[in-house]
C-alpha cells in the first residue's frame, strides 16, 4: 500500500531531525511556485525562444544573437525577476540553516531566491551561475542586472562594460559553456560528506549538475526527493514525495520544529 502524504512528510521530518549535515539540491521546480517558468515543461521558456540562439558561441560571435539575448532577458522578462518573491519552499530551506542543519544548497536555478529568503550567500552554490548580475569578459568587472536594465530602458541595445568597453555577459552558464569548476568541485565535495541530501524540484536530467545527489548516495548519505515527476534516482531514495515543494517543505518543517 502506498504511503499517504502525511506519512511521507513524517518520514522526511525524521530524516532531517536525525541529520547534521544536509545538502539541499534544488532545480526549477522550487521556483515555479514563485511564478518563474521552467525551461523544458509545456509552456516553458524553450517553447517561447529557440535555445540555439542562446549558445555561448552565438552570443560571442553574432551581434544579432547577443542583441536578442539581452532583449529577451531584460525587456521581455526571459526570467521575470521584478515582483517575484521566495515561496514556502525557499523559506523552509532558510530555516534549515537557522537550525544549524544545513551544510549548503546546490542549485541549478539562476534567480537568487534562496539568498532573498535568508540563506547565506556563502552557502549557496550556483552550478549554473546567476542572472542577478553580469560580468565583463575582458576585465572581470561585475554589474547588477538592475543597473543594466536601467541602461536598456534608456536606449542601450547591447550593453558593454563601462570600464573597458568589453563584452558583458549574464553570469549564467550558456549552452556550450562549462560549469564553474570551483563551484562544481566544492558542491561535489560537500555532497560526498553530507549525511542527507534533499532534492527539491529537479528532474535530475541535466548533467553534470544532476551528479551531485548521486555523489551523496555513493558516499552513503540518505536521499529524499521532492519533485512532482518521478526521477531516475527515486529507487535509491529513502523517501520520494511527488507533490508541491512549498506544501511539502512547510508541512515537514512544522513537524521538525515539534521534534527538535
Amino acid at each position: 500500500m502506498a504511503s499517504s502524504f502525511g506519512e511521507l512528510v513524517e518520514k522526511l521530518a525524521d530524516l532531517i531531525v536525525d541529520s547534521h549535515k544536509i545538502v539541499v539540491f534544488t532545480g526549477a521546480g522550487v521556483s515555479t511556485e514563485s511564478g518563474i517558468p521552467d525551461f523544458r515543461s509545456p509552456g516553458g521558456i524553450w517553447q517561447r525562444y529557440d535555445p540555439e540562439m542562446f549558445t555561448l558561441q552565438r552570443f560571442l560571435n553574432d551581434l544579432d544573437a547577443r542583441k536578442l539575448h539581452w532583449k529577451a532577458l531584460i525587456q521581455d522578462d526571459f526570467i521575470p525577476h521584478r515582483g517575484v518573491s521566495p515561496n514556502a519552499a525557499h523559506y523552509a530551506v532558510a530555516e534549515l540553516e537557522k537550525m544549524g542543519k544545513l551544510d549548503c544548497i546546490v542549485t541549478q536555478n539562476v534567480d537568487g531566491l534562496h539568498e532573498e529568503a535568508g540563506n547565506s550567500p556563502d552557502l549557496v552554490f550556483h552550478v549554473h551561475g546567476t542572472l542577478e548580475r553580469a560580468i565583463c569578459l575582458e576585465c572581470g568587472k561585475t554589474y547588477l542586472m538592475e543597473e543594466i536594465r536601467d541602461w536598456m530602458n534608456r536606449g542601450t541595445q547591447i550593453p558593454e562594460c563601462r570600464e573597458c568597453g568589453g563584452v558583458l555577459k549574464p553570469d549564467a552558464v550558456f549552452f556550450g559553456e562549462a560549469l564553474p569548476e570551483k563551484v562544481l568541485s566544492e558542491s561535489q565535495r560537500r555532497a560526498q560528506n553530507c549525511d542527507l541530501c534533499i532534492v527539491i524540484g529537479s528532474s535530475l536530467v541535466v548533467y553534470p549538475a544532476a551528479l551531485i545527489p548521486q555523489y551523496a548516495v555513493q558516499s552513503g548519505a540518505r536521499v529524499a526527493i521532492i519533485n512532482r515527476d518521478r526521477t531516475d534516482l527515486d529507487s535509491r531514495a529513502e523517501v520520494c514525495i511527488h507533490e508541491s515543494a512549498g506544501e511539502t517543505m512547510s508541512a515537514t518543517m512544522k513537524i521538525v520544529r515539534k521534534k527538535l
